[in-house]
Parts: structure tokens; C-alpha cells; sequence
């Protein structure tokens, strides 16, 4: 199998990155953020919602403009100091046009050492409410700002503007010479292609698209999680189809998670959850054929965008640690698939899951990684 990885590592660390710590102008279409700081406003506005509950969380550089070029070449060389060799950018895509693009198009890409890392997407094409609005806590149910289900026609035209823009780029992360796409929200990918067989054949075309740009196919990946496999009654009718089956017949090729959340009780100790997700990475690649690669989430407090949240307790950097080690574990028992191991995540502040260091742990989930993927 044909590594990706950067030279000397033996594994493919890839960190989530949420790029909406800029002044991405739609945030004035829905009216969001008028410091023109992006969702740090949400960041430094944090109080705590009990006693003994830490927010909000200091981030140690500051409360910077991730589209800027200077922070990219800073976050690239400190990510593969300490071990995270590729980022999976969150990608999105709102009635026919990019938002939260800038941290890609403007940072990361400008960046004078971008090419040194490894980076793929994640297309987040789940609809857009006010969930980053605090201000709309008061508020009973979603209040949806976009839909981000696309018809065959749109889906086509990202499909090809994907390909051109990012896949053709050396440091695009490719497996076996694929490149690599994530497609968050199975459900919404069918509500906009229009069902089940529409959705394979919309997939299939993608594919075959990729291998006319001279690629050797695509790796469309799959974030394991409830609401992606629960496929009963997507298409207007009942399916006793096999969760395996229904992934892999549908055209995905790959798999990971993208957070505990989806999964996991995490309104726990860290250690319990751990042991938990220990259990679901094998019980997924006992069940499905198509390949799993770990996922290691560090927390998860989403206080700041919602007066309650569930909070995880004692993800110190100690018990982050042990939780990679399980991952590389899990990725030395199976030597056969390609050793890519995801974390939630490089910056997720306002979900308090994220590798950036901060005013109490400092570069301590950073320290965590390199200990275990590059020291060792």
C-alpha cells in the first residue's frame, strides 16, 4: 500500500480542522459576528454553567484570523513538530457557493510551506441552522438558514470543482494514489440526489469523474455514526438491507468517525469512553468490509453555542495519550489497511475538543501525540 504520510513517520496523524475562526463574509447574510472574529466571539463571550466548570478556554496564540497566511505556515510547522502529519478540512457548500472556504483558499493553500502537509476534505453538507448563534437559545427548535442537500446538478458541479481545485494538488491526501473525500450526512446526500439508486449512481459518477482526471479511482469515506446508517425509509420504503451492505452498495469505500459525540455516552469520564470506542472500532471492523481507520475524539463541552451541554471529565492530556496508544495499537493489529488514525480535532474550540494549546494545558494534547507518534 502506498503511504501518503510525510517522510519518517509511519502513520498518517489527520486532524479535523473547523474553519470558522475567521471573518468569512456570509457570516453577515445571517448576521453572526459582528467583532469579525468568527466564532471566537462564541469563544471569549463562554461563562460557566456550574460550579467547577472551565469556561472559557484561553487559547494560548491568541484569538487570532486562521485565513491569514502567517498563522497557516505557524500552524503547519508546530502540527508536524508534534506528530499531525494531515488535516481534514470541514468543507461546505450553501446555495451555489463556498462558505468557510478562506482558511483553505487564503491561509492554508498561501501557506510557503503548505506542501509539507497532508490534507483532505470533509464535505459537512449537513443544513445550516442557528446552532452557532447564542443568541437563538431561547429559542424552541432549528431555525434552518441553508439546506445542505444538493440536486445531481450541483453535486456534479462541486464534484468537478473538487477534482480541479483540490485533488490535482501534490499534497493532496490520496490512498493508493486515490484521493481521499468524506461525506458527512448520508441522509442529506440521499434527500438531495433523491433516493437510494440515485445516490449509487451519483457516487459511481464521481468515481468514474475522478478517474478520467487520471487518478486510479476515488476513496469516498464514511463518518461511522447513527444517523448515517440508519437508512430505513430514506428512499420512501422499508429495508431489512444490511448496515455493511447499505454503505458499500451505496458507494462508500472507507471509514472513520468524526466525533465521540455521535456515538458515545460523553457526558462521562474520558477513560469509560475510551474503553467504549475501543469496542465500536472493533466491532466495525469485524462487521463491515469496508476499511475503519481509528478515531480519537479529546472531549467534548459545546456550552458555548447552548446553555446545556453535556461535558466530558479527565481528558487530561495523560488519558488523551493512552487513547492514542490504542489507536496505534488497532493500527498495528491491522497491517494490512493504511495507517490513518483521525482526531477531533486541531481547533474545535467551541465543542472544547482541540489540540491547540491553551492557558491551563498548554501544548499538553500536542506533547501527547508527538510522544506517542514521533518520539516513539
Amino acid at each position: 500500500m502506498i503511504c501518503s504520510c510525510n517522510p519518517g513517520s509511519k502513520y498518517d496523524v489527520a486532524a479535523y480542522i473547523w474553519p470558522a475562526y475567521q471573518d468569512d463574509p456570509r457570516y453577515a447574510e445571517i448576521g453572526l459576528f459582528d467583532d469579525h472574529k468568527g466564532e471566537w466571539e462564541a469563544i471569549y463571550n463562554a461563562e460557566p454553567k456550574f460550579e467547577g466548570h472551565r469556561q472559557p478556554r484561553v487559547p494560548e496564540w491568541g484569538y487570532f484570523d486562521e485565513a491569514s497566511t502567517e498563522m497557516q505556515e505557524k500552524i503547519i510547522d508546530t502540527a508536524l513538530e508534534y506528530g499531525v502529519n494531515t488535516f481534514i478540512f470541514d468543507w461546505y457548500w450553501f446555495d451555489g457557493r463556498s462558505f468557510l472556504e478562506g482558511v483553505i483558499n487564503d491561509g492554508f493553500l498561501k501557506a510557503r510551506n503548505n506542501e509539507k502537509m497532508k490534507f483532505y476534505l470533509m464535505w459537512a453538507n449537513h443544513d445550516w441552522s442557528d446552532f452557532v448563534d447564542t443568541r437563538m437559545e431561547k429559542l424552541k427548535g432549528d431555525n434552518y438558514v441553508w439546506q445542505g442537500s444538493l440536486d445531481r446538478q450541483e453535486f456534479e458541479r462541486i464534484c468537478k470543482r473538487n477534482i480541479e481545485m483540490f485533488f490535482k494538488l501534490p499534497n493532496y491526501y490520496k490512498i493508493d494514489g486515490k484521493p481521499v473525500f468524506m461525506i458527512y450526512d448520508v441522509p442529506n446526500l440521499i434527500k438531495g440526489l433523491g433516493g437510494i439508486e440515485q445516490t449509487k449512481d451519483a457516487l459511481r459518477w464521481f468515481t468514474e469523474e475522478t478517474k478520467r482526471a487520471g487518478f486510479p479511482g476515488l476513496d469516498i469515506q464514511l463518518p461511522m455514526w447513527a444517523s448515517n446508517l440508519n437508512y430505513s425509509g430514506l428512499d420512501g420504503k422499508q429495508t431489512d438491507m444490511p448496515a455493511n451492505e447499505f454503505v458499500t452498495n451505496l458507494g462508500f469505500t472507507s471509514s472513520t468517525h468524526y466525533q465521540y459525540c455521535h456515538y458515545l455516552n460523553v457526558d462521562d469520564d474520558y477513560v469509560n469512553i475510551q474503553q467504549q470506542a475501543k469496542k465500536e472500532w472493533d466491532r466495525i471492523a469485524n462487521e463491515f468490509t469496508i476499511p475503519y481507520y481509528a478515531h480519537v475524539s479529546i472531549g467534548w463541552d459545546n456550552s458555548p453555542r447552548t446553555a446545556k451541554s453535556a461535558v466530558t471529565k479527565n481528558n487530561t492530556p495523560e488519558n488523551f495519550q493512552k487513547a492514542l496508544e490504542d489507536a496505534k495499537a488497532f493500527v498495528d493489529s491491522h497491517p494490512k489497511l493504511h495507517p490513518l488514525i483521525t482526531i477531533n480535532s486541531w481547533n474545535e474550540w467551541t465543542e472544547t475538543s482541540y489540540l491547540q494549546p491553551d492557558d491551563v494545558n498548554g501544548y499538553g494534547y500536542l506533547e501527547a501525540v508527538k510522544k506517542v507518534f514521533v518520539d516513539k
